[in-house]
């Protein structure tokens, strides 16, 4: 095992990018940039995002990645496996059901272009997986991570990664809240986070 301080190192790298994640995604922070960046802004916080988390997984393997593989039990190893294809489907079902034009950005510069508006944030989802679960990509990044887990790299970045995506979505809550008040809050006390343990516990 590797010693204490490159795990601190590499939660410091994960605790980066949710810091930076966040406030680049407040309201007020914003506000004061999207003049720098216009219509650009949404593929622009992407980008910075995607580069951001990859330099911390690719610092994290350069950190552990010359560890030896667990020694797993087969059948651990088909539970996990089993659990990172179910995790495939759940993100994969749960990211078509938004716009994905303007989920990644490139809506917003084609409207832009076009001499038109289109805001960044999207209307509340309440169907398909979102019946179940708030959070379904989550969720399925989730089974993805521990799924994936056989070394000493992989389980640091699912501990780190998952305590990223479990603060990330409480901050969520909040902002959904916020912007769309009541309706948000019976929803979040309806539905739960992560596991679908109520079933279908939203019907629109």
């Amino acid at each position: 095992m590797s010693s204490p301080a490159l795990h601190l190192l590499y939660a410091a790298l994960w605790l980066s990018f949710g810091f930076g994640h966040s406030i680049l995604a407040d309201a007020r922070v914003k506000a004061r940039l999207k003049p720098f960046f216009g219509a650009g802004y949404r593929l622009a916080y992407n980008l910075f995002a995607a580069v951001h988390v990859l330099g911390a997984i690719g610092a994290g393997w350069w950190l552990f990645g010359d560890g030896a593989a667990f020694d797993r039990p087969s059948s651990l190893r088909v539970v996990q496996g089993t659990a990172s294809v179910i995790g495939a489907g759940v993100l994969l079902a749960a990211l078509f059901h938004y716009d994905l034009g303007r989920f990644a950005g490139s809506a917003q510069l084609r409207a832009s272009a076009q001499g038109k508006f289109l805001d960044d944030e999207e209307p509340l989802r309440l169907g398909g997986l979102h019946r179940y679960v708030r959070h379904p990509i989550y969720a399925g990044a989730f089974l993805l991570l521990w799924g994936r887990v056989g070394d000493e790299f992989t389980l640091a970045t699912a501990l780190w990664a998952s305590l990223y995506l479990w603060i990330g979505s409480r901050h969520e809550d909040r902002r959904l809240i916020a912007r769309f008040g009541a309706a948000y809050a019976r929803y979040r006390d309806a539905v739960p986070a992560f596991l679908p343990w109520k079933g279908k516990a939203w019907r629109e």
